[in-house]
């Protein structure tokens, strides 16, 4: 019964990032969470279009990412906005804590998903943003891709 539940693979976008930001390098991390949190995660009931990160001393958090309240949880249940510790090893950490004060760049999430041993990680990513004219030409690549696909079938 328990391997039933976990069977279902939860996978969270952040397609608004993508967009915005130039990719540069993509890391895994764990997180802190509370039980009613990762309750909420299992039901896909996470939001992460507004979410950055940013350092607070030599630890490592996500901002304004919107977890949902879990339905069947008390007076104990999370606040859907609060700020969550993400768990990366000490060389992760510094290569971005560099990279971000020496060359300016932001890291944001990418993905939310739950790996094979039930643990939610987070996919995050030093990005640099787009200028209008990048933005205007990934939009072109898509439309000329989704072209491409109705020209096939």
């Amino acid at each position: 019964m328990a391997t039933e539940k976990l069977e279902k693979k939860v996978s969270i976008q952040n397609r608004r990032a993508r967009f915005e930001y130039e990719v540069l390098d993509k890391f895994v991390a764990g997180m802190v969470l509370l039980g009613t949190e990762i309750k909420s995660i299992r039901q896909s009931k996470v939001n992460l279009a507004d979410s950055y990160c940013y350092f607070k001393g030599d630890e490592l958090f996500v901002k304004n990412m919107h977890i949902a309240e879990y339905s069947h949880g008390n007076i104990m249940n999370h606040d859907p906005l609060r700020e969550r510790k993400l768990l990366l090893s000490r060389r992760e950490l510094k290569r971005l804590k560099d990279a971000i004060k020496n060359q300016g760049l932001t890291i944001v999430p990418l993905s939310l998903f739950i790996n094979d041993k039930g643990l939610a990680k987070l996919e995050i990513a030093l990005v640099r943003g787009k200028k209008l004219y990048d933005k205007r030409e990934s939009i072109k690549e898509r439309d000329q891709k989704r072209e491409m696909d109705r020209m096939r079938l």
